[in-house]
């Protein structure tokens, strides 16, 4: 059991990344990017980090229980630039979570600012507490 199904039951990472999906890529290297999920009674919220991605660069799928962000920086270098040390490497981001239709898919809301994408994911309404009248 990974650490975000344990604490958020809804969630799970998705291990499978050779899927035949219309939005699968060829094989090239991928980096999971850093995550956070937290939880409302209304809604998750998902904080994914993706330095260097621009708005372009960017794909946010959800289709029955799984959420995909995939993500390629935009990094060019400046022609009379040369490199003596560089830490970074082109690799695309892919980040895969089952919510098991935890998520009302309708209503999600996403903003990509500063390097960060903000995912609001509102809960089914299954999933929302309610109070139960006692005749």
């Amino acid at each position: 059991m990974s650490l975000v199904s344990s604490l958020i039951p809804a969630f799970a990472s998705a291990t499978a990344r050779s899927e035949s999906t219309p939005t699968a890529r060829p094989a090239e290297p991928a980096v999971a990017p850093r995550h956070e999920i937290t939880e409302t009674p209304d809604a998750y919220a998902l904080l994914v980090e993706l330095p260097g991605v621009a708005r372009d660069g960017l794909e946010l799928t959800v289709d029955h229980e799984r959420i995909r962000v995939v993500g390629r920086r935009a990094w060019r270098k400046p022609e009379a630039w040369k490199a003596l040390h560089r830490e970074s490497r082109e690799a695309g981001f892919e980040l895969a979570l089952d919510h098991g239709r935890a998520v009302d898919a309708d209503k999600i809301r996403a903003e990509l600012r500063d390097g960060v994408l903000r995912v609001a994911l509102p809960k089914a309404e299954a999933l929302k507490p309610r109070k139960i009248a006692v005749a």
